[in-house]
């Protein structure tokens, strides 16, 4: 079994790297009057960093695979719309105003892919206890971003 606290702990700072990846790119977007080129420079960075992964982590690619179904593929267009939507929106309507939508988004579709193992995903259904859980969390999105 994977260590779950080691889990948390990388998902927890990947959370926080969201808004501050979202402020980053949206300031690079107005500066230079382009979210399309604040993307790219985004996107460039990453292709860096996942190539040095690759070899340095994962010793390079053992297999190339010849049979990906399309929604995998797809993965990288929704990266590229999330990019390119919060670099956007995000001067516009405010970094936290952008990405507590982008969560209240997150949790129900997180909510679909657990209930009904989409696209691969093991299922895990939605109790009670759970159900509620996202009830107070889309409360506390409304909250973030209520003004007043």
């Amino acid at each position: 079994m994977a260590n779950p606290l080691f889990f948390s702990c990388l998902m927890l700072a990947t959370g926080i790297g969201i808004p501050i990846m979202a402020a980053l790119s949206a300031t690079l977007g107005s500066t230079y009057e382009s979210p399309a080129f604040a993307a790219c420079i985004l996107f460039l960075v990453a292709l860096l960093i996942s190539v040095a992964f690759l070899f340095a982590v994962e010793a390079g690619l053992k297999t190339f695979p010849n049979n990906v179904n399309l929604p995998f593929y797809l993965a990288g267009a929704f990266v590229a719309f999330y990019v390119l939507s919060v670099t956007w929106v995000a001067p516009k309507f405010g970094v936290g105003n952008a990405v507590a939508f982008v969560l209240l988004g997150q949790l129900i579709s997180m909510a679909a892919i657990d209930q009904f193992g989409l696209l691969g995903a093991p299922t895990h259904a939605i109790t009670l206890p759970w159900f509620i859980g996202i009830i107070f969390m889309s409360i506390g999105v409304y909250l973030a971003v209520r003004r007043g």
